[in-house]
């Protein structure tokens, strides 16, 4: 019989609970503190009052709990109407003495959740599971992690134990201990939730199911479930939803156990783009009574203007695509400040004005980069990951070279029936990979450039960056595995270059902990750069290398922002990204 590794989540039963007799401790302790008898007053009208208080505390608790529940249950309900993008990155890890853990491999999955009826999540890539002759992960598995109990959340499964009242980032919260009412079948939650105090939305939820092996009758195998700590962002007024989740285990392995693991799971793109061609129909629009007139003396396009502008749609057409599909994030401060960093590149090498160049994010964790017509895409896995400007600016070197080459055949993505592609066909029929000679030139030409630009001094730093990557890469295959473009190019010129890595040295940075950098907005598909303070190494199991950690979100309310704050965050973007 095979052992599944629970990441699919099958709750069978029914929630339970009342206010526990933990939470009416808690309200009589605050009941006699309030009504501690003084000189004044008979003691049988103190005793009342401590009564009253009693009652009036535990009548409180009551209804946060009640609001609790019928939140949740609106929020579970809401979730069906989305399908956002589902990623999942999991690295099984050994035990090492310098670094505490390092990876031994890693499994990636990228989906589109499916929240009806029975959870899925429709891949977007061929890799949908990862399988060994003892156990397996399940995407669909990770995606349940962002419920409490989907089915049956309610006082007749469970019970609550009030725990007092703490802030997440600006969020005041109610924080309630949560376990199974007694003599309930199936498997339950176990943990912690957090609730805010304005609307009672559950915004944090860290535990686990019990109990923790269950036999599945439909798979006739076990089940486990996972320790995980789930996280969600105040997108709109009112709304909030499944952002981020963490899980690990790092019990001592077994000879035919589970595995020691880590992951990672990101949501975004509730919201995505195709609505929003629609949404303009909806503005009301003024026409002029003077219809306007191009003022230009020459309408006609000449043969090299016409192939330019073919060029520059095509490119626009793929664009569109990636990002109507949630794997591009929306232009935004990121991109300016990349295209900064290109802008050095460009000047210093007299290319200013030869050749019009733009950047983008790709919303994947995975250590990728390409591009198309004069955009330069680069993952958000590898902005992460990299150390110092001086590395990005390496990295993008590569890509100014690639976006020099003519790519003939990306012109004939300007008709737009080729890229009518639904979001689960996009990874399978676009790439933008370098064949190994396109790669060599354009490894060659991005040295010639480096040493030109301002980073010629440091180009140590990313030399140390590429001998980090390379010593790793056969325990993080998944993660250097591009999904759509390109393999972060390992230079023979900058290894050389680079000192020596020195695993023990707390003072040499050669790459980052995956999510160092980038923050991602979960309704809209956007990143900005996370205001995260210094932090001191004390040993060298601080560096983590492209390790997964857990991240923990400062969360905050909703408000709308107006487009002039957008710009001026902008103008401060490229001194916060090193």
């Amino acid at each position: 019989m095979h052992m599944k590794l629970l990441v699919r989540m099958i709750l069978l039963g029914t929630f339970a609970g009342g206010v526990c007799s933990q939470t009416q401790n808690l309200a009589a302790a605050q009941g006699q503190t309030a009504g501690t008898p003084d000189s004044s007053g008979p003691a049988d009208t103190k005793g009342k009052g401590a009564v009253a208080q009693v009652s009036q505390t535990a009548s409180k608790l009551d209804e946060i709990v009640d609001r609790m529940i019928k939140r949740e249950h609106d929020a579970i309900a809401a979730f069906d109407l989305y399908r956002p993008i589902v990623e999942t990155y999991i690295q099984i890890v050994r035990p090492d003495k310098l670094m505490g853990t390092v990876p031994k491999s890693d499994f990636y999955f990228l989906g589109q959740a499916d929240f009806r009826r029975r959870l899925k999540v429709h891949s977007l890539i061929e890799r949908t599971r990862k399988v060994s002759l003892v156990w397996s992960f399940e995407p669909a598995g990770f995606l349940q992690m962002i419920f409490i109990d989907r089915g049956e959340f309610d006082r007749a499964h469970y019970k609550f134990s009030y725990s007092g009242r703490e802030f997440l980032g600006e969020v005041r919260c109610y924080v309630f201990d949560v376990t199974p009412a007694p003599k309930v079948r199936g498997a339950r939650f176990v943990g912690r939730i957090w609730v805010e105090d304005q609307d009672f939305n559950v915004v944090r939820i860290n535990g686990r199911y019990a109990p923790a092996i269950h036999f599945s009758l439909k798979t006739f195998e076990d089940e486990y479930y996972l320790h995980f700590d789930s996280w969600r962002t105040n997108v709109k007024s009112r709304m909030w939803l499944p952002s981020y989740v963490y899980s690990q285990e790092l019990e001592r392995p077994t000879r035919f156990g589970n595995p020691s693991y880590k992951s990672s799971t990101h949501l975004w793109g509730y919201k995505l783009k195709q609505g929003s061609r629609e949404e303009e129909l909806n503005r009301l629009l003024v026409e002029s009574a003077n219809p306007i007139k191009d003022e230009a003396t020459h309408h006609d396009r000449s043969p090299l203007e016409a192939q330019r502008e073919w060029r520059h749609e095509a490119e626009n057409n793929v664009l569109d695509l990636l990002e109507r599909s949630g794997l591009l994030a929306p232009q935004g401060q990121v991109d300016k400040a990349l295209n900064t960093i290109v802008n050095n590149v460009e000047v210093t090498n007299n290319l200013d004005g030869q050749i019009d160049l733009r950047c983008r994010v790709l919303l994947t964790s995975s250590l990728e980069m390409f591009s198309i017509g004069g955009t330069i895409v680069l993952s958000r896995g590898l902005i992460d990951v990299v150390p110092d400007e001086a590395t990005l600016g390496a990295m993008l070197a590569h890509e100014i070279a690639d976006a020099m080459s003519p790519k003939p055949y990306l012109d004939q993505y300007g008709f737009s029936d080729l890229l009518r592609l639904s979001a689960t066909e996009v990874l399978r029929r676009l790439s933008f990979q370098e064949n190994k000679t396109e790669s060599a030139e354009n490894s060659q030409k991005a040295l010639e450039l480096l040493k030109k630009s301002p980073y010629a001094s440091n180009l140590g730093n990313a030399g140390l960056f590429l001998r980090q990557l390379h010593s790793q890469s056969k325990n993080l295959k998944h993660l250097i595995s591009p999904q759509i473009g390109n393999q972060v190019f390992l230079a023979s010129q900058l290894l050389q270059s680079a000192p020596a890595l020195e695993l023990g040295n707390k003072g040499q940075i050669a790459a980052l902990p995956m999510g160092s950098r980038l923050k991602l907005d979960p309704w809209s598909a956007g990143v900005s750069l996370m205001k995260s303070k210094p932090m001191a190494l004390l040993s060298a199991r601080d560096k983590m290398p492209f390790e997964v950690t857990p991240l923990v979100p400062y969360l905050t309310r909703y408000v709308e922002v107006s487009a002039a704050q957008v710009d001026s965050k902008t103008a401060m973007a490229f001194n916060q990204l090193f």
